[in-house]
């Protein structure tokens, strides 16, 4: 078999890819590297994945021919569609990222998996952004999800009815997956820890949205990961009348508040944050909070990670890192 991984030396797909390696698999790997936030970090996170039975090319989802020509001649068996544009503030100022990555990049990547004759599976990633201002909680996949607060939101939930459409029309067997606040080693640096511990360290204040009344559901990137690959592994099956795609939720179902999020995080740098309360931002919500009893019920899936455990681990993370630099 032969995973292909899409945004391969991004934060969770360099986490799919060292996975897969570590069982044995063969994996493809493309990224276009771009530089929403330092490349450096993408290239580090690449080096650490040298392998033999890993195979990197520098390639655009939304470059249709160069994606063809790059994987024609590896024999794909399983897709995990992670690369995207990510970031719900960052659509705010540049939404043709969003567009040429999310959704274009999106149509070829079905294009693709369509043309495929040995394919098994495909997931890819959505995101608990499709929520929009949803306040029930948890949120299921049972909600309407056809109001979105940003952008970003949009185009993954567009993203979950073009690959219901190629389920339906090309019995593709597809899994959506959304994501909550991922976090952890070889993060993000545009994403709320990396962020803090940055300030705190520098001794600059952090930004607290919503005056500090939020919360997030936060998930430990190995549990994402381990989420990620079952379904991948254990598709949704084609019945010949219903589309094979299931959409689920992947989170902690745990939903922290952020100032109990600060507290962890200043005990672990050892030193007190500088705290400065700011007005919700346009296209943010106040709080994430993931039913996961579907993907639970149907792959075993039960994160394992509390915060207590998974901010420790990256600020030493964090530590090191820039220690090496």
């Amino acid at each position: 078999m032969m995973y292909l991984v899409t945004g391969a030396a991004g934060f969770i797909g360099s986490a799919v890819v060292k996975r897969l390696l570590d069982r044995g698999e063969h994996v493809v790997g493309i990224d276009n590297l771009n530089d929403y936030y330092p490349v450096q970090l993408k290239r580090d996170r690449l080096a650490a994945l040298t392998h033999p039975e890993f195979t990197f090319a520098n390639v655009d989802i939304a470059d249709a021919a160069a994606l063809d020509a790059s994987l024609a001649r590896h024999p794909v068996t399983h897709i995990i569609h992670l690369a995207a544009q990510a970031g719900v503030r960052y659509s705010l100022t540049n939404p043709q990222a969003y567009v040429q990555s999310n959704l274009v990049g999106q149509v070829n990547m079905l294009e693709y998996a369509r043309r495929l004759s040995g394919l098994q599976s495909m997931s890819y990633a959505s995101s608990s952004s499709v929520y929009g201002g949803n306040v029930k909680q948890p949120f299921s996949e049972h909600d309407r999800v056809d109001s979105p607060v940003s952008l970003y939101a949009a185009t993954k939930k567009a993203d979950e009815l073009i690959g219901n459409v190629y389920a339906h029309l090309y019995r593709l067997p597809l899994t959506g997956l959304r994501l909550f606040t991922v976090y952890g080693p070889w993060g993000r640096p545009d994403m709320a820890l990396w962020l803090f511990t940055e300030a705190i360290l520098r001794g600059q204040p952090i930004l607290l949205f919503n005056n500090g009344d939020m919360q997030r559901d936060f998930t430990y990137i190995d549990d994402i990961v381990s989420g990620i690959v079952a379904v991948t592994d254990s598709p949704a099956m084609d019945n010949g009348r219903d589309p094979p795609h299931r959409v689920y939720n992947i989170g902690n179902s745990r939903p922290e508040q952020l100032l109990r999020v600060i507290d962890i995080l200043e005990h672990a740098v050892g030193k007190k944050a500088i705290r400065r309360l700011e007005p919700m931002q346009p296209g943010d919500v106040p709080a994430t909070y993931a039913d996961i009893s579907a993907i639970a019920a149907e792959h075993s899936y039960a994160p394992t990670t509390s915060i207590e455990v998974g901010i420790p681990k990256f600020v030493e993370w964090y530590a090191r890192y820039h220690h090496s630099k």
